[in-house]
Formats: C-alpha cells, sequence, structure tokens
C-alpha cells in the first residue's frame, strides 16, 4: 500500500476530529497539506471535496444520532450551500482564486473576534436566530469550494458569532456539508467532461491521498458527533473562535508572505 495512504490517513482523523467537533478545519487542514506537497489548488479542492462526501456523511449521521442538528436551518443552508459550491466550483476551474482570498481571510478574523467577544460576555444562545440563513450558505458554499475549505469556518463561526447554540451550528453546519460536498464534486466532474478544467490530469496522482483522507475522516466522525454533544456551549464557543482566528491569521501569513 502506497505510504500516502497512512500519511493522509492520519491527517484526516485528525482533520476531521477537528471538524466534527468543532464544525469547521476538515478542508483547510487537508487542502492545505495537499498545497503544500504541490498539488495544483483545483486539484486539490476536487480531493478534499471527495473525501467530503463520505466523511460528510459519517459525520452527519454521527450528528443526527446525537442530536444536534437543527433541521430547518439545514434545509437553508444546504440549498443555500449547493447554489454558492457550484459557483465557486465554475470560478475556481476559470479564475485564480488567490484573488478572493484576501475577503475571505478578513471576514474569518470579523468573525473569529466576534466569536470570543460572545464566549467572553456569555451571551445566552438561542436555538434559530437566522429567519433567512440562506446568504451564509451561499457564500460558505462558494469559498469552500474555491478555497478548497472555508464553509465550515464561514458558516459555523457566522452562525455562532450571531447567537446559535454552538452545539446545533456545529451539528448542522456539518451536516449540511455532505450535500455542498456532492454538489461541488459534481461540478468538478462536469467541468472535467466539458473540458473547462484545465489541469485536471493530475488528479490520478493523488488517489491514495483521497482514499487516506477518507478512511481517517470517517473513522474520526463517530467520536467527534459524540464529542459536540457533551463539551459544553461557552467552552466550545471560545475554542471555535480562537481558532478561527487562528486559521483566518495563518492564511494571511502565507497569502501576503508576511515570514
Amino acid at each position: 500500500m502506497d505510504p500516502d495512504f497512512w500519511i493522509f490517513a492520519a491527517v484526516g482523523f485528525a482533520a476531521q476530529l477537528v471538524d466534527g467537533c468543532l464544525g469547521m478545519a476538515y478542508g483547510v487542514v487537508s487542502t492545505t497539506t495537499l498545497l503544500a506537497l504541490g498539488v495544483p489548488p483545483s486539484n486539490a479542492s476536487a480531493s478534499v471535496h471527495a473525501a467530503k462526501v463520505f466523511t460528510g456523511a459519517a459525520s452527519a449521521v454521527s450528528h443526527i444520532l446525537h442530536r444536534n442538528v437543527d433541521w430547518k436551518l439545514l434545509i437553508y443552508l444546504s440549498i443555500a450551500g449547493v447554489i454558492g459550491g457550484v459557483l465557486g466550483t465554475f470560478v475556481l476551474t476559470g479564475v485564480d482564486g488567490n484573488a478572493i482570498k484576501p475577503w475571505v481571510i478578513g471576514w474569518l478574523t470579523l468573525m473569529g473576534l466576534v466569536i470570543l467577544w460572545r464566549a467572553w460576555k456569555g451571551t445566552r444562545p438561542r436555538v434559530s436566530p437566522w429567519t433567512h440563513p440562506a446568504p451564509v450558505g451561499l457564500f460558505g458554499g462558494f469559498f469552500d469550494a474555491v478555497g478548497g475549505g472555508g464553509w465550515g469556518p464561514v458558516v459555523t463561526s457566522t452562525l455562532i458569532g450571531s447567537g446559535t447554540n454552538a452545539r446545533h451550528a456545529v451539528g448542522t453546519t456539518n451536516t449540511a456539508e455532505f450535500f455542498v460536498a456532492v454538489a461541488i464534486s459534481a461540478a468538478f466532474l462536469g467541468a472535467l467532461v466539458t473540458g473547462r478544467w484545465q489541469e485536471a490530469e493530475g488528479l490520478k496522482d493523488h488517489v491514495w491521498a483521497v482514499v487516506g483522507l477518507i478512511a481517517g475522516g470517517v473513522a474520526a466522525a463517530p467520536l467527534a458527533g459524540w464529542m459536540t454533544k457533551v463539551i459544553p456551549a461557552r467552552l466550545l464557543t471560545w475554542v471555535v473562535g480562537i481558532l478561527v482566528v487562528v486559521l483566518a491569521a495563518w492564511q494571511a501569513i502565507q497569502h501576503f508572505k508576511l515570514f
């Protein structure tokens, strides 16, 4: 068996454990690892979303069983996320996604600070404060496709920042991510068939990496769903806020080459 399988199985396990527990980071961690190995951005995003179809299904089942899902919110996020994801795939396969990245970094930083402020103030959460959460899903799906990861940081951080109960924000975001991943993977396949995606030939070189991400992520999903259920909401809010700020800072350092 290819050594890449075991390396990416470990990466997938750790990334899904964080993602399933906090509602973010699987795509960011996995995509960053692939990019560090020289994989083109479009190929990295396609590989990660192919893995997300399987890890997302396992994570969704876990969160549903642990009653971490707000069903009304799920419908809005899923439909809007699918639309945004398809649009993002269209952009990524034809335009340089780095042009959009500074805006994503700024948004994540703002949301992270809002979440930390709410955790510090101990603001009492509500179950579903979003009357029309569709715009959140639309932007989350778009940035997720373009950046290879971004659904969790954008959607989870925005929901918690607005006052959604952290447990339901994480569980619903993770469950909706399955539908978004399926749509984005289908859109990449469509771009491949139509010839729009010029860098797709290199995908076959990363098969074992994708299989490893799937195996590790699926193994971690049940544990992550349980952790979301038992971790206190305020502690979870603190952890999510810190993670968002750290991810935004790391992306800023990489994008602007600060060091």
